[in-house]
């Protein structure tokens, strides 16, 4: 059963269950003029409820907390660690060729 049905009396939608007998008591249309006044309703109160909305603002502390300094200790971690990452890239370059140069001689065998 359809809510919406087209109205023959009035122009436009009406909120019917039938053509007669309506749910509302009487037939709703949406015309054109009924449609921009929702719309103007709907931004109207938009923008008031916008300008009465309280604001959320963050309170951003200048420099108040201290700054990570690195110890010597925490440098050298560092610095062993970039180093094991050098060492493991060269390790996989080196992979990388040999296994190209086992592909070429894999290659000049079968011809």
């Amino acid at each position: 059963m359809k809510l919406w049905n087209k109205c023959n009396i009035f122009k436009g939608l009406c909120i019917c269950n039938r053509k007669e007998k309506c749910v509302v008591g009487k037939c709703i249309t949406l015309s054109n003029k009924n449609i921009l006044t929702i719309a103007m309703v709907c931004i109207f109160s938009t923008l008031v409820l916008a300008s009465v909305w309280p604001e959320v603002v963050e309170v951003i502390e200048d420099g108040n907390e201290e700054m990570w300094v690195p110890t010597k200790e925490d440098i050298e971690y560092q610095d062993s660690m970039y180093n094991i990452i050098q060492n493991t890239q060269s390790d996989v370059d080196t992979i990388k060729v040999q296994v190209q140069q086992i592909i070429e001689r894999l290659d000049d065998f079968d011809e």
